[in-house]
């Protein structure tokens, strides 16, 4: 084929809404593999949410994580680790805390996942979803010297306009996106899927014009907009499917694999 690699976001993509893997989609990570086609993971989660799929499913990849802020090989080396400083963090927490608005705060630093309230049912349903554990504590046990890759805030209300224009006028130099109804991520200015996707295109020589990638929310938006040929998941929400033109079956109706045999690619 014409395309070099392929890109593809984890939840609601790559796996189903029962969080596994489709036949027809270990039939294309197999294939990827036995032809040496690249290919990698680009995920809002953590490293750690990722190598239990490798496990489970026989394959191994480079992994995009936190959105773009920590970029591992397939020997599980790391490339590249940027975010925010702990210094930041703890002024963002501490900002949000002030509001006084019921928060559920999540800060992924590398290999750490650390939350404020770790029996809230949102956080239990995410272990249960990423096969990981969280640990409860402070933004005082970061390491100073490791970069912040992701705040994720989930809130109780669903109106988060105000909240998210707060901090983005106390913190002009951060990225916000919003997850869903209830959710935000914050990162580091620049730090998107859609960077990730350019620093590992770089790191192959090859250009972005020869990559496809899968995504189905918000969050993939830069990833999308990123690569050569974009495929949004019929699962995606109708305003992001209005944004691009290839809008393939939804993960649980072999997405992917009907995206890529709609190029020719044969499994």
């Amino acid at each position: 084929m014409d395309y070099k690699a392929i890109f593809f976001d984890i939840d609601g993509t790559l796996l189903d809404s029962e969080h596994k893997m489709l036949p027809s989609t270990k039939q294309v990570i197999d294939s990827l593999q036995k032809n040496n086609i690249k290919f990698a993971i680009v995920t809002a989660r953590g490293p750690f949410g990722v190598r239990p799929l490798f496990k489970k499913y026989g394959f191994v990849c480079p992994m995009i994580c936190y959105s773009g802020a920590l970029i591992i090989d397939e020997y599980n080396n790391i490339l590249k680790s940027e975010g925010m400083s702990a210094e930041v963090t703890t002024k963002v927490i501490s900002y949000i805390e002030s509001c006084r608005i019921n928060c559920t705060w999540n800060i992924y630093a590398e290999e750490m996942w650390i939350v404020n309230h770790i029996n809230d049912r949102r956080i239990r349903t995410e272990e249960e979803i990423i096969d990981a554990k969280s640990a409860e504590g402070s933004v005082s046990i970061l390491e100073k010297s490791v970069p912040v890759g992701k705040i994720w805030c989930m809130f109780d209300s669903n109106n988060l306009d105000e909240i998210i224009c707060g901090i983005k006028q106390r913190f002009s130099d951060l990225s916000i996106c919003r997850v869903d109804a209830t959710s935000i991520e914050i990162m580091a200015n620049g730090v998107t899927k859609g960077s990730g996707v350019r620093y590992l295109c770089d790191k192959w020589r090859i250009t972005t014009d020869k990559t496809i990638a899968f995504g189905d929310h918000y969050n993939d938006e830069q990833m999308l907009r990123t690569v050569g040929l974009p495929f949004i998941m019929g699962n995606a929400p109708a305003d992001l499917k209005e944004r691009f033109l290839n809008i393939t079956k939804s993960n649980d109706d072999d997405g992917i694999y009907y995206g890529l045999r709609t190029i020719g690619l044969d499994f």
